[in-house]
């Protein structure tokens, strides 16, 4: 019964805070910055109505008025809403292409300007990394990013993929790694146990991109990804 109370919950409040930003989005002149408002307060009644507590540290690390390549570990469904909650940035995701025909979800990430990739055409994501970059470059915003492209199994960190992460060096926007903490244990995926517990999200210092140019994308990915496995630790 708790895990159907999440997924109305989820449902309703994607609908209320979705239809809205869209209609408030026709009467503004900066596309899709109502919608990442709205993203935020989506996140934070989830959250709130699903009893989740959570915690941010680290916010002193960052600009409050810049933008950055948010790098975070991904293990459960929890983490989208606690990222979008507790990070107070204009922010859009970099998604898996299957989300775009998501009733109602498609739609509104669809206007708010989020990224879809196809992660079976190798071909199709460079394409829209490469339209995201030029995007980016007209009308920055920061990137909320899952480098290991889908939820562990297991709870471990996964492998970084390089795509997304790339960005930063062709924008000029740096990478902040991030450690989503306790969201595995709460909602594992492929399961239907709930255990609630208190979440927290830690912050840490911000990856100047200038460090890595020149050098391989691997190396970036490996150092994005150890920095986000200290922060779990």
């Amino acid at each position: 019964m708790r895990y159907l109370w999440i997924l109305l919950n989820a449902c309703i409040w994607t609908f209320i805070f979705g239809l809205s930003g869209i209609f408030a989005s026709i009467f503004e002149s900066n596309k899709g910055k109502t919608l990442g408002s709205c993203a935020r307060l989506w996140g934070k009644f989830i959250l709130f109505f699903t009893g989740v507590r959570y915690s941010v540290k680290g916010l002193n690390k960052l600009d409050p008025k810049g933008y950055y390549i948010f790098a975070c570990n991904h293990a459960s469904g929890f983490d989208i809403p606690l990222a979008f909650a507790g990070l107070p940035y204009w922010l859009i995701s970099i998604a898996k292409i299957e989300l775009k025909s998501v009733f109602i979800l498609g739609w509104v990430m669809k206007t708010a300007g989020h990224i879809f990739v196809d992660r079976k055409r190798s071909d199709n994501a460079m394409a829209a990394l490469e339209r995201s970059k030029i995007s980016l470059i007209n009308n920055p915003r920061s990137i909320l990013l899952f480098p290991e492209g889908t939820r562990t199994l297991d709870g471990n960190l996964g492998v970084f993929k390089r795509g997304g992460l790339t960005l930063s060096i062709d924008t000029n926007i740096p990478i902040v790694p991030v450690g989503l903490v306790g969201t595995f244990g709460l909602l594992k995926k492929g399961t239907w146990s709930f255990k609630n517990q208190p979440l927290e999200i830690r912050i840490g210092n911000p990856i100047d991109p200038k460090i890595f140019q020149g050098k391989t994308k691997n190396i970036l990915a490996e150092h994005v990804r150890n920095q986000v496995s200290t922060l779990l630790n």
